[in-house]
């Protein structure tokens, strides 16, 4: 009997998948899945992390990151100085807000704070705060040490987010003590950047950090947040941009809590 259940519930799991990428997207039993999912395991974290007296530390963590969130969003820090000057001191890849991009933050801006529930496949991960508390999709997620990635599906209590080492993944990015501009891509399989500087001569050497520079309407990406540090300068000879590898700022592979940047009600 309890064999035939067995049968009977992969069966079913494999039907759906087929229906989903054969015939009809099974988006809104999905998103009912991961009300389900997102509830439950929050139901679950609360209760056990109780145990012990961490019910009133987790609580804390989430209103520590969503108060560094709100700093960062209405930017606290001097936005436009020069990085790790005397103002802001240098670069610690702590949440308390940008930098030094040019690109300001949109002020009615506010973080969610939220813990990574579980690992997908490939570069992403799921969180357990989705549409009900204001996440939408194509927005800035980061942590106490720097950019975690970005929201790419959102459900009523989960979000999917995509990692900033996800193949796909492509940041503008701004050298925070030289100012030079390039793009952060993804290293397929490695947990790893490359970053690629538009100026071919630009300096650069182990040990720059790298920085968020910024998208229009900080969608999906604010500014000013850190990205990595340079591990390793490749020489390409003829090549049209300077590139380097760039170990992530955040621990990518040990993710907990998280901040998400999202934009206030209609936009």
């Amino acid at each position: 009997m309890k064999r035939a259940f067995v049968l009977l519930v992969l069966a079913t799991a494999v039907l759906l998948v087929v229906i989903d990428r054969t015939l009809a997207p099974l988006a809104p039993l999905r998103e009912a899945g991961a009300t389900v999912y997102g509830t439950a395991q929050s139901a679950f974290g609360t209760v056990t992390r109780s145990f012990g007296g961490e019910g009133r530390l987790r609580a804390l963590e989430r209103e520590n990151a969503a108060l560094r969130a709100d700093l960062l969003s209405s930017g606290a820090r001097a936005a436009g100085g020069p990085a790790g000057g005397p103002a802001g001191g240098p670069a610690t890849g702590s949440m308390s807000g940008p930098a030094s991009g040019t690109a300001a933050v949109p002020a009615r801006h506010r973080g969610v704070a939220a813990h990574v529930v579980g690992f997908g496949r490939g570069q992403k991960v799921t969180i357990d705060a989705g549409s009900s508390s204001g996440v939408v999709r194509d927005v800035t997620v980061l942590n106490a040490d720097g950019l975690v990635g970005k929201v790419t599906w959102t459900g009523a209590a989960t979000a999917s987010v995509s990692l900033v080492t996800d193949a796909a993944s492509s940041v503008g990015a701004r050298m925070t003590e030289s100012g030079e501009l390039g793009v952060v891509t993804g290293v397929p399989g490695e947990g790893r950047l490359r970053l690629s500087l538009f100026d071919p001569n630009a300096p650069l050497k182990v040990g720059d950090v790298v920085e968020t520079l910024g998208s229009a309407g900080a969608r999906p990406y604010v500014a000013g947040v850190p990205i990595g540090t340079v591990t390793a300068i490749e020489d390409v000879p003829g090549a049209a941009t300077r590139t380097a590898l760039v170990r992530p700022a955040a621990r990518l592979s040990a993710l907990d809590l998280v901040a998400v940047i999202v934009p206030p009600p209609g936009r």
